[in-house]
């Protein structure tokens, strides 16, 4: 039976996204993973434990087992002190494999640059292929910051080009995160492989709305904003509330049956001030109508994204976008900024609207046509459902086969050059 051994180091794939580190990326590496596990591939996650309660090897429900590898302190190790982890996590993933039988492993497959230089290391001392998804890359990041946000460092820069050039096979989310690849870090066009992630369309599907605003205490004929992720500035949940006080300013009418409600918790250099955002609702005059949730489970998520009259998504940049297609798979339209993976995800007037730039004013134009316009909500509504039907796990688990096979071909390639 083939096996793979997924790579992620910096978070697991088994914590609440939404809070800390745990996001998108963990979604992608677990339902991968499970989808693998039904098509008969054997799949261990290598992820470091992050508590001295959690078993070594954890075997989930679905046929995955996760294996929880100690390197540095359990709590309070901050993502940038993880490069300094990385020798004493590459020796115990490299320590559990060799306790396995030998050629236990068909392929690795990394996820995010920390991750990639323990598999770089792995695919050279196993003679297996590496396959690599960045997920997000510092030189993009560099490139949009959002203000009062830290710039990515040097070492990660250089660690992320070491990846590329050690990886047999890179995943890339979007035709566009691809070129960038190819275009900031030289990449061969011919190792660059498009696979868009998936969205998990029974538990993300259409529900009755009214049923979801009951259960979530929320008014029934209310105006219902909503931004879920992580509270950082990357995600720039700011700029929705400034969005918003705006529009009230313009629409004073609104104010009575507005709400926003801000699902996530803190993240990255939000962890900093995680009250900013509290702190700033109050300061323009929101606190009435923001409500904070704090990160839910996937099936509470749906419940949030069918309740709302629209979603937003103002991040400075999204390698894919999850919540975007999430969102969208319940039946419900995306307002998002036009980067990164999000005009792959959003179909710009006919699944939500794409918003150039990030100013407050464009932004409240564009929530204020959504709620004003019942003719063009109901067109994205439809229109959100259509295109949510493109993105399944399973064609994500298709398309991710065919590299894992193209890595193996290439990397024999590879040594038959090199033993020629």
């Amino acid at each position: 039976m083939p096996r793979i051994a997924m790579i992620s180091l910096h978070t697991s794939p088994l914590d609440q996204p939404g809070m800390g580190d745990a996001g998108g990326m963990n979604v992608y590496v677990i339902e991968l993973s499970r989808r693998l596990a039904r098509r008969g591939i054997d799949v261990d996650i290598f992820t470091r434990a992050t508590s001295s309660t959690l078993p070594h090897v954890m075997e989930t429900d679905d046929g995955v087992t996760v294996r929880h590898i100690t390197s540095g302190p359990f709590e309070g190790l901050s993502k940038d002190e993880l490069p300094g982890q990385l020798c004493t996590f590459a020796r115990e993933v490299l320590r559990a494999e060799a306790g396995l039988d030998a050629g236990h492993y068909d392929a690795v497959h990394s996820h995010y640059w920390l991750s990639g230089q323990v598999g770089a290391l792995a695919r050279d001392r196993w003679g297996v292929p590496l396959v690599h998804s960045m997920h997000t890359m510092a030189k993009v990041k560099n490139a949009a910051l959002a203000e009062g946000d830290s710039p990515e460092p040097t070492a990660r820069v250089i660690g992320e080009e070491q990846v590329v050039q050690a990886a047999d096979m890179l995943i890339a989310n979007t035709d566009a995160e691809a070129k960038q690849l190819i275009n900031l870090y030289d990449a061969e066009a011919g190792r660059v492989e498009v696979v868009h992630p998936g969205v998990d369309l029974d538990v993300f599907r259409p529900q009755s709305k009214a049923d979801a605003r009951s259960s979530l205490d929320l008014p029934a004929d209310a105006d219902v904003l909503l931004f879920a992720g992580r509270i950082q500035p990357l995600k720039a949940p700011d700029v929705l509330l400034r969005a918003v006080a705006e529009l009230l300013g313009r629409s004073p009418d609104l104010r009575s049956h507005l709400v926003v409600p801000i699902v996530g918790g803190p993240s990255g250099s939000g962890l900093e001030h995680p009250e900013s955002l509290a702190e700033l609702a109050a300061d323009l005059g929101l606190s009435d109508v923001v409500r904070f949730v704090p990160p839910v489970a996937q099936s509470e998520l749906a419940r949030w994204y069918a309740a709302a009259t629209l979603v937003a998504v103002p991040s400075y940049n999204e390698s894919f976008g999850l919540v975007a297609v999430e969102a969208q798979a319940t039946g419900t339209p995306v307002v998002a900024a036009a980067v990164g993976g999000l005009p792959t995800v959003v179909r710009d007037e006919h699944s939500g609207l794409l918003v150039d730039g990030h100013d407050p004013a464009a932004w409240s134009a564009a929530l204020e046509r959504v709620l004003r316009d019942d003719g063009l909500r109901s067109r994205l509504e439809a229109g959100a459902l259509e295109q949510a039907r493109q993105f399944s796990w399973e064609r994500t688990t298709d398309r991710t086969l065919e590299v894992y096979r193209e890595a193996r071909r290439l990397m024999r390639a590879d040594t038959d050059g090199v033993l020629a």
